[in-house]
């Protein structure tokens, strides 16, 4: 994740920044940047591509002056290269930035009809620009930062400073982190407390769409809505575990407020939100394809059945899914022209290290999507395909299960492209829905509170059932898993259409059945199942978006309804509600929610 570092007020602000960018550096990034206002309110910005060893090389001695911002950048939109690093300028406003601005074409394209130019290929230079134009038209940093949060689309963090603002720095956030915080003289803004653990004494954990007005000694925290609210100011904890963790009461749920975040980076990576395009991936190829193995262990093995539908819908490639430790002792039977993909959030799960080295003594190209870039499996594999989740510390998989999905949503319409199956406006139409995704999670977060009150009412129950149809099957499966793992409640996953082959034996009066259903074509198929569970006395609870909740209003079933994404961002957004759900259920229980009994989070050996 990208890490951002501001401090109002210091008289070292240049120590300040850099030390709390060293300390994010664990996170991952391409360029780092900082920015810092002089005594004479005019500030001087330093960026460059690569490390923040190459940052302070540049800086060349000492920025004098008590305020400035400062940024590690993992490259989303445009190259990684000095021009597209953080901070970004317009006019008298310097400007940083994590997660993606969705809407920032058309925000781009109004700028430059005013006469603006920009100077670099990112979003984030576009929030910039109007900041300035707010600030040129007579307002206040406050008020200009106000109107701009009300005009962007998509999941954030900002921070800011203004020519001639000194002891001023200005944020706020939208789906991705940010805190604020006070030290003995001063203020800060920080997207992680570890940039800041010995110098701030209090902090407050801004919560979604809160903008922070930060001075040395104060905090002004403004809502969503603009309204003036107060957010209790907690001791900074010098622990880093417990700086990690912030306000959350588990990793887990921390690391379930990251995926709109971590997942626009994931997706950043791969496609090309300024052209719509899919990015060129060296080495992956699957024009010559005749089938694709898709194989891994648990949720990796689910994310991979989620994209067997999208690789065979948007790509015309058959795909075959394994769990890896079948796979590697069945004696698989190889086909001229296989592909072979294998899912690991570390990179080292022994039986799929195995499965690799199977298909390659087979001489199967081999591809490794995995969260850590020098993991055994990414030395040993052909290609290497990223996912950008960062440290997850959490046993039961959350935003690596998602940033999995949307690697490979990713690699399914590149399929399709280089299959020649999608045209330009389809792909293009690819990218835009997928790039929407990370907002569309921020949204489905705000049904926070209706699956707890509905989590509360599964603690209960001895066997807690899963449904759902076509690609919504294996994220019922998943579901099922998350809710085994650490509630240690029975749980199943079924495919809806296989309800009178069995499963619904196991309907009887107040038996929880979940069903995953947001309007698709094979909608009303769902509903009728969700008929034969209720008519057998099941209690309800369909996951299902504004038209699927319409189409089911005055029915018993309790609804969860999250923001529509079309066909291959709805796993993303649904993910959301099973992980709360399963959350939910083992909180209430008492359970060891982040370190579940007889589970790690690496499994090395068989």
């Amino acid at each position: 994740m990208c890490g951002i570092v501001g401090v109002a007020g210091s008289g070292r602000a240049q120590d300040v920044i850099l030390e709390g960018l060293r300390r994010l550096e664990y996170r991952g990034y391409d360029s780092a940047g900082l920015a810092v206002m002089g005594a004479d309110g005019a500030v001087t910005r330093v960026r460059a591509a690569g490390k923040v060893a190459e940052l302070e090389r540049r800086l060349d001695g000492r920025l004098e002056g008590g305020t400035g911002i400062g940024h590690t950048r993992w490259a989303t939109h445009g190259e990684a290269n000095d021009a597209n690093a953080h901070p970004h300028r317009a006019g008298r406003v310097h400007l940083v930035h994590n997660g993606i601005i969705e809407n920032f074409k058309a925000l781009k394209a109004e700028i430059a009809a005013a006469g603006r130019s920009f100077t670099s290929d990112t979003d984030t230079e576009a929030v910039a620009h109007l900041l300035d134009m707010a600030v040129e038209d007579g307002l206040a940093p406050r008020e200009a930062m106000l109107h701009v949060l009300g005009r962007l689309e998509g999941a954030f963090a900002l921070a800011a400073v203004f020519d001639g603002e000194e002891q001023l720095v200005v944020g706020a956030r939208r789906g991705a982190p940010l805190i604020a915080a006070l030290g003995d003289e001063e203020g800060f803004l920080a997207s992680d407390l570890m940039a800041l653990a010995g110098r701030a004494r209090r902090v407050a954990y801004l919560e979604e769409g809160d903008m922070a007005v930060v001075r040395p000694g104060s905090i002004e925290i403004h809502d969503r809505t603009g309204a003036r609210v107060e957010r209790p100011l907690a001791i900074a904890e010098a622990s880093a575990a417990l700086a990690e963790k912030g306000n959350h009461r588990h990793f887990m749920i921390k690391e379930i407020y990251e995926q709109p975040e971590v997942v626009g980076r994931t997706l950043a990576h791969y496609l090309d939100a300024v052209e719509g395009r899919v990015r060129p991936a060296e080495g992956v190829d699957f024009t010559t394809a005749r089938r694709l193995l898709i194989v891994g262990c648990g949720t990796a093995a689910y994310a991979g059945q989620v994209a067997r539908y999208w690789f065979e819908e948007v790509a015309g490639l058959p795909v075959q899914v394994d769990i890896a430790s079948e796979f590697r002792y069945r004696e698989p039977a190889f086909m001229d022209g296989d592909m072979a993909l294998f899912i690991s959030q570390s990179g080292e799960t022994a039986d799929t290290l195995e499965a690799l080295r199977l298909c390659r003594r087979a001489g199967v190209e081999t591809i490794a999507l995995v969260n850590t870039p020098h993991s055994t499996m990414a030395r040993e594999a052909g290609q290497v395909a990223p996912t950008l989740a960062g440290p997850e510390i959490g046993v039961a998989s959350t935003k690596a299960f998602t940033c999995q999905l949307a690697a490979l949503a990713s690699l399914a319409v590149m399929a399709g492209r280089q299959r020649g199956r999608l045209e330009d406006a389809a792909e293009t139409a690819h990218v835009e829905a997928l790039m929407a995704a990370p907002g569309l999670m921020t949204r489905a977060l705000d049904a926070e509170a209706r699956i707890e009150t509905l989590a509360h009412e599964l603690t209960g129950a001895s066997l807690v059932l899963y449904l759902g149809r076509n690609q919504f099957y294996p994220l019922a499966l998943e579901a099922a898993l998350k809710l085994k793992e650490i509630s240690y409640l029975h749980a199943e996953g079924y495919a809806a259409g296989e309800l009178k082959h069995g499963p619904i034996a196991l309907v009887e009066d107040g038996v929880p059945v979940i069903v995953i259903a947001p309007m698709d074509p094979l909608f009303d198929k769902t509903r009728s199942s969700i008929e034969q569970v209720q008519s057998r006395g099941a209690s309800v609870i369909c996951i299902t978006d504004p038209e699927g909740a319409a189409a089911l209003e005055g029915e018993p079933a309790r609804v969860i309804a999250l923001p529509a994404a079309g066909r291959l961002g709805a796993p993303l957004v649904g993910a959301v509600a099973i992980q709360l759900l399963a959350y939910h259920v083992a909180v209430h229980k008492g359970t060891d929610v982040d370190q579940p009994r007889n589970l790690a989070k690496s499994v090395t050996v068989e």
